[in-house]
């Protein structure tokens, strides 16, 4: 099971081993076994007397290492549902699972998340090409584990770089999941640089010209961007190792410094060289091709956010995240390597520098299940999905298009063999169908030649592919996730923290209830102190129970749907709903039980009587009086503990997980009043919220 702190055994996920689901999620359940365990903690707790120092609802009522097992279970779980529904509101949850668990707390980093997806879903529609990058950015997390732990051949190179030997699998394995975490999650972070950039040329953009024909925006007054102050200076040294009389003073100084370590003699370029492209990339974008590579702020927003602002520990492997995210656009592809001049292109090896390695490839495979913007990019044909066979140390991808896009296939493809047989005019593309089933010869460094897509054909010029072996390929079929995606309510949901927050409040906050009862909601969420609090309950929560609440905002959506009933923040010619009738609570209330049932049971959740969880704390403590504040710590701490609760139905087992809705129904029909308004009046509390953070009115069809 690899949840060894855990006494109820999980849910196993029915994946092939070779697929990119059960390769991912054996990684976080397999290979990470003991994530963040420290036994020093362990070592101070007393299972007798009941010291404990894991948090759970409050603090000291669960093992420190149970609360590290609970914690990788909830990436596990976050993980598992992205990859069945590939929505953006469920890429929010491993983003927060990730910071939770390495960061420490969202609150302090949710801007930086936040801003990549509400600016490109705002700003997008102006620019001619464009896609998704926040769920994008969670697809290549989830493909490079992938590829971490079906590939042999990798994680033997990433063990040798950072000098795990045999038997160090487990924290090799923890490691990597950090680091590449680190480097994945945040490569894109720097959108918001290049989007004002694209937006200028798209709005000059006509037929036929060239970009250095057109206006652009350049990036000046940068110097408190990228400077380093004295104490930060010295860190660095001593990081790097470097002697008293060498100060790094800019992020620009420091990743010039690593890169031409690492990679200046495979390269042939200097420190000074690099130095001098990395000034110049937001200030002169004219010098590369008129294109504002956002890899550049990626890696210095990045940097000044969690060692500058949040003050992380820096290390070499921090270093790494950092320069493998500057390296994963342009200033690779086209200041170091030259990818597209055969006679000097040297294809990146993974040796070099791993986690870069990683990106590289990963950032070039994930091109499925992206939302186009762009006006151009609607038009163009890109693959809803992809299955993946690990196998054989080799990635196998197969590119799914959807059969309804036909038409515009068979288009293509007369074009295709008109030109080939012609070749007169320019080769017709079909952006990204064209390049997944024309082909090209290429010769690799061993002197070996194949014949392969166009699309695979450009990953093998950017990375070494001799060892790690890649095979493309791509087929038309039936879309097995239509209507998957969305709801009618539309909303960018950048408040789901805020909801959360709110959501959690209810059971704990005496003034929160007050406002309730006295219909004064909205004056709650205006008082400033009042939030305060609200968010500090809410940080004293372990990172289930938050989730829990995360999830219940991410429902209402559903919940919705459901009732005839949408969100939006338009103005549109419907009945704006102001409370709801009693027979919309009521189907909410079944739903919202559904949702609890499962998701306490994908956390290893199973049932017990209550009588019996009390009998076995008045045996364990030996108080009596169920009545008093002492035993209801007691009981509470004791289902914490084993993980049972009198509410999942006895049939109900982890050997079948999978709650139905008529189950659910049963189920919230056999709860008393009081349980059963804890499924409702969270939804009511929805009415309120989304007027005062997200200014959505609901409307009923």
């Amino acid at each position: 099971m690899a949840y060894t702190m855990l006494k109820n055994a999980v849910n196993n996920r029915n994946y092939a081993s070779t697929s990119l689901e059960g390769a991912a999620l054996a990684f976080l359940r397999e290979s990470c076994e003991g994530l963040r365990f420290n036994q020093k903690m362990a070592k101070m707790e007393n299972a007798e007397q009941g010291i404990y120092l894991g948090k759970s609802l409050s603090k000291n009522e669960i093992p420190y290492n149970m609360q590290m097992d609970i914690d990788r279970l909830c990436l596990e779980n976050a993980v598992e549902r992205f990859l069945r529904s590939g929505k953006k509101e469920d890429a929010f949850n491993v983003y927060f699972c990730y910071l939770e668990i390495f960061v420490g707390d969202y609150d302090k980093t949710r801007k930086m998340i936040e801003l990549l997806s509400e600016f490109e879903a705002n700003g997008s529609g102006l620019l001619m090409k464009h896609r998704d990058h926040y769920s994008h950015s969670v697809y290549v997390f989830v493909l490079g584990l992938a590829i971490y732990e079906s590939n042999a051949i990798y994680r033997a190179k990433y063990n040798a770089y950072y000098g795990f030997s045999e038997g160090k699998e487990h924290e090799a394995a923890c490691h990597y999941l950090q680091y590449w975490g680190l480097t994945s999650l945040f490569h894109d972070i720097g959108y918001p640089f290049e989007l004002p950039f694209e937006q200028v040329c798209s709005y000059f953009e006509v037929d036929g010209d060239r970009r250095e024909q057109r206006p652009f925006v350049a990036y000046h007054g940068l110097d408190s961007f990228v400077r380093l102050d004295k104490a930060m200076q010295r860190k660095i040294s001593k990081v790097l190792g470097l002697s008293t009389d060498r100060m790094l003073r800019t992020t620009d100084e420091l990743f010039a410094y690593v890169l031409a370590g690492k990679l200046g003699d495979v390269y042939y370029f200097s420190e000074a060289e690099m130095l001098h492209f990395l000034r110049s990339k937001p200030t002169e974008p004219n010098s590369f091709g008129h294109f504002m590579d956002h890899a550049y702020f990626s890696a210095t927003v990045l940097f000044q956010k969690l060692f500058g602002e949040l003050k992380c520990e820096l290390c070499m492997e921090s270093m790494d995240a950092l320069t493998a995210i500057l390296l994963h656009n342009s200033l690779y592809k086209f200041c170091v390597a030259y990818y597209k001049n055969p006679d000097c292109n040297i294809p990146f090896k993974a040796e070099l520098h791993p986690l870069a390695y990683m990106l590289m490839l990963c950032d070039e495979l994930q091109c499925w299940d992206r939302t186009a913007y762009g006006r151009n990019s609607k038009l163009e044909l890109h693959p809803m999905g992809c299955k993946f066979d690990f196998s054989d140390d080799t990635v196998k991808a197969f590119y799914l298009y959807d059969i309804k896009e036909k038409a515009k296939i068979d288009c293509f493809e007369t074009e295709w063999k008109d030109w080939q047989a012609s070749h007169k005019g320019g080769k017709p593309k079909l952006k990204a169908y064209s390049g997944m089933v024309c082909t090209e010869r290429i010769v690799r460094a061993d002197g070996s030649s194949e014949l392969v897509t166009e699309f695979q054909a450009d990953i093998e010029r950017i990375v070494d592919l001799n060892e790690i072996r890649l095979h493309v390929d791509c087929m038309v079929v039936e879309n097995d996730r239509a209507g998957s995606k969305a709801y009618l309510s539309d909303s960018n949901f950048i408040n789901l923290y805020e909801f959360a927050v709110v959501l959690n409040g209810r059971w704990w906050n005496t003034a929160w209830q007050e406002a309730k009862r006295n219909g004064t909601l909205d004056k709650l969420l205006s008082d400033g102190k009042a939030v305060r609090e609200l968010n500090d309950l809410f940080r004293d929560l372990s990172l289930e129970y938050k989730l829990y609440n995360i999830n219940q905002a991410k429902a209402f959506a559903r919940y919705m749907n459901e009732i005839g009933c949408f969100y939006s923040d338009r103005p549109v010619d419907f009945d704006m709903v102001e409370t709801f009738t009693d027979s919309e609570l009521e189907r909410i209330g079944v739903l919202e039980h559904h949702r609890w049932l499962q998701e306490h049971l994908d956390m290893g959740w199973t049932y017990i009587s209550e009588s019996e969880l009390r009998e076995n704390v008045q045996h364990k403590t030996g108080i009596t009086d169920v009545s008093t504040g002492e035993f209801k710590k007691a009981f509470r701490r004791e289902r914490e503990l084993v993980r049972r609760h009198w509410d999942i139905p006895e049939q109900i087992t982890q050997e079948h997980p999978e709650v139905s809705a008529e189950q659910a129904e049963a189920n919230y029909v056999r709860l008393g009043k009081a349980e059963q308004d804890k499924d409702k009046e969270p939804m009511e509390c929805m009415l309120t919220m989304l007027k005062m953070f997200d200014g959505l009115r609901i409307y009923r069809l």
